[in-house]
């Protein structure tokens, strides 16, 4: 009897996939809950596991595209496991095949895996390349691969951002001494206390919600022919990734600490490296940061993340010469930069909360005083 495996519903909007990687060869035998491939979707990668312990027939290829419920593997739990190591074996002739292999394979845990025996398993046969493997051409002198789904996703929003609101940037800079200071000084106790590091993002974060507290237009969205005006604070984070910009959200966050919030950011860059980011990670954002800056961007126009009417794009720091009380001095400075819709959003109420999230930047015991 075998098991079919089918791709799993992984949200309303993702109706198909590509199967970006398997796992395992055909005719492998496979435990239960082990990882077997990996689906790349418009929004997510996901993993999907085998339902059942037996020996695996693959039905797709790397780089189809695969419906949600269709079938993509069999697994037949009726052949029986590999005899594991130590268990004693019928006695065979001696060939060069049967030489032990060297110690440096015994530290690899993928080759201490034992294969399926002829009796409990179909022969392996070749796996067949990926159809999304590039193609050159003979010239070599260019490269042709298909665009994944997350990537043509990420071109169909920005290009939608585009045509579809009157996006503007209004830039300011901010002098962030006082946050340098005051992470260089208790770094350590922080990190000791809380188990991650003090970043910037925390306060950005934290700086932002004061902000659009203060600015609630530009906590807004537009909906056919009203506005909706969120109550809460649910902010994306913008993360770079192999295969393309993810934006995970950090929810409630006028109710996280500085340190809540470091928390939940690593945890997704975690989980983005490791491709474990779920699509109700990326969903109910009100409003975006996204921080060019450490890629070294001096200044940008961050663009839209529809449905939301604006964005904060960070930049990289650098110390710059500024009047400050009559004397020119050397301060660690940032651009900040805010893109937003104007259709709801004015230049005034853009200016007012970029100011606001400079005063509390530049001071950022506001955060502390709730002032």
């Amino acid at each position: 009897m075998a098991t079919e495996i089918k791709v799993p519903t992984l949200g309303e909007s993702i109706t198909s996939g590509i199967i970006a990687a398997w796992h395992v060869k055909d005719g492998d035998f496979v435990e239960k809950d082990q990882v077997i491939y990996e689906l790349e979707t418009d929004k997510i990668t996901s993993e999907g596991l085998a339902e059942i312990a037996g020996v695996i027939s693959l039905k797709a290829e790397e780089g189809d595209e695969v419906e949600i419920g269709q079938i993509v593997a069999e697994i037949d739990e009726s052949a029986k496991a590999p005899e594991k190591e130590g268990t004693p074996a019928e006695p065979k002739p001696e060939t060069e095949a049967d030489e032990p292999e060297p110690e440096s394979k015994a530290e690899d845990p993928e080759a201490e895996k034992p294969s399926p025996t002829l009796e409990s398993a179909p022969k392996s046969k070749p796996a067949a390349p990926a159809k999304s493997k590039p193609v050159t051409d003979n010239s070599g002198r260019t490269t042709r691969k298909r665009l994944s789904p997350l990537r043509k996703k990420i071109a169909e929003r920005l290009v939608n951002a585009q045509q579809e609101t009157a996006m503007l940037t209004t830039f300011n800079e901010v002098d962030l001494s006082a946050i340098k200071s005051l992470r260089s000084a208790h770094q350590e106790s922080f990190t000791e206390v809380h188990g991650v590091k003090l970043g910037f993002m925390s306060f950005f974060v934290k700086a932002a919600v004061r902000a659009l507290q203060q600015v609630p237009s530009i906590n807004a969205m537009i909906d056919g022919e009203e506005i909706v005006e969120n109550h809460y604070y649910d902010i994306g984070i913008a993360v770079s990734t192999d295969k393309g910009l993810i934006v995970p959200v950090v929810r409630d966050c006028e109710k996280l600490s500085l340190a809540g919030i470091e928390t939940e950011i690593r945890n997704y860059a975690e989980k983005a490296r490791n491709g474990k980011i779920a699509f109700e990670d990326i969903q109910g954002g009100v409003f975006t940061i996204t921080n060019g800056g450490v890629f070294g961007s001096l200044l940008s126009t961050p663009i839209l993340n529809s449905p939301q009417s604006a964005i904060l794009g960070m930049h990289t720091i650098q110390d710059r010469p500024v009047a400050l009380n009559g004397e020119v001095v050397i301060r660690p400075m940032m651009y900040l930069a805010l893109s937003y819709d104007h259709r709801i959003i004015d230049g005034k109420e853009a200016v007012t909360f970029l100011i606001k999230m400079k005063e509390i930047l530049e001071n950022p015991l506001h955060l502390l005083l709730e002032i």
